[in-house]
């Protein structure tokens, strides 16, 4: 019962973005935001910065969202504080036990090869991850949830030459104006499917992704033929179990070629992003 409800849950969605396109860009593809006003009609121009970027998607979208919650019978939760997980918490109204977590995910192409981009995080390995009934930094138990989701815009972003953030327009110059990215596409997917084994972001305790866009899209990562069940328990114990060395010593397995022969896996059900990546 609770895999069709997901399953339908998961269709609902993909449609959902499907329908993006044509409400956030113009028929050239490019972002139809082009700026912010003031009260004196004085337009600025948008930083090509990442994370403006992503936080004005988000604004952008979130309209549709609410709509989409509604239509399809789902009350959108928002997180308590900045740094909870995830980004919507989507309830049914009918059964409240009916729950699943959506992440915004916008990264660009690689400019000199645009059929990868450059990654993004899929959330902790912390606290919530490993204890699935914690409520530390997150909406909800992460147990409760019945899918965790990226609801992920890949674009290009235009020529820094392009851009100029000192100057300030009119409205009648408004079609004039330099969209800061532009060529979108849109994918859902479950976390698990696009994640790699590395960590996404330095020394926090961030899940890095895989950044082949097409495998993306497909949801065909590190974790996609091995399954939920591998991904979790690799990350619930990354960089936590050592092994004895030939010579005595003892290595920390980080990888997951290393961790499914720890488990007496079969590796070959490793999906190798990383040499396909580099390779192509």
């Amino acid at each position: 019962m609770m895999m069709t409800i997901k399953a339908q849950f998961e269709q609902q969605l993909q449609l959902f973005v499907n329908e993006l396109q044509r409400y956030i860009s113009d028929e050239q593809g490019k972002w139809s935001v082009k700026g912010f006003i003031d009260i004196y009609k004085n337009i600025y121009t948008i930083s090509a910065d990442t994370k403006i970027v992503s936080k004005i998607l988000e604004i952008h979208i979130f309209p549709l969202l609410l709509k989409f919650a509604e239509q399809n019978g789902y009350r959108i939760i928002l997180p308590e504080h900045q740094n909870y997980y995830p980004d919507i918490s989507f309830v049914s109204i009918s059964d409240e036990s009916i729950k699943f977590a959506v992440d915004f995910k916008t990264t660009y192409r690689n400019p000199k090869k645009p059929h990868l981009c450059n990654g993004f995080t899929l959330g902790s390995h912390g606290a919530y991850f490993t204890e699935r009934n914690s409520r530390k930094n997150i909406q909800f138990p992460y147990s409760q949830y019945l899918g965790h989701y990226c609801l992920g815009i890949i674009y290009d972003r235009a020529l820094s030459s392009n851009i100029d953030e000192t100057k300030i327009f009119h409205l009648e110059q408004l079609s004039s104006i330099t969209s800061v990215i532009s060529n979108f596409q849109f994918f859902v997917v479950e976390k698990w499917k696009i994640a790699s084994d590395k960590s996404g972001s330095g020394n926090t305790a961030n899940i890095g992704s895989i950044n082949n866009i097409q495998d993306i899209i497909r949801g065909n990562g590190m974790f996609s033929r091995l399954g939920e069940e591998w991904f979790d328990d690799y990350w619930i114990n990354y960089k936590k179990i050592k092994t004895k060395q030939s010579d005595g010593s003892h290595k920390t397995i980080s990888n997951l070629k290393d961790f499914v022969m720890y488990r007496q896996g079969d590796v070959r059900l490793i999906v190798d992003k990383n040499n396909r990546e580099n390779n192509i």
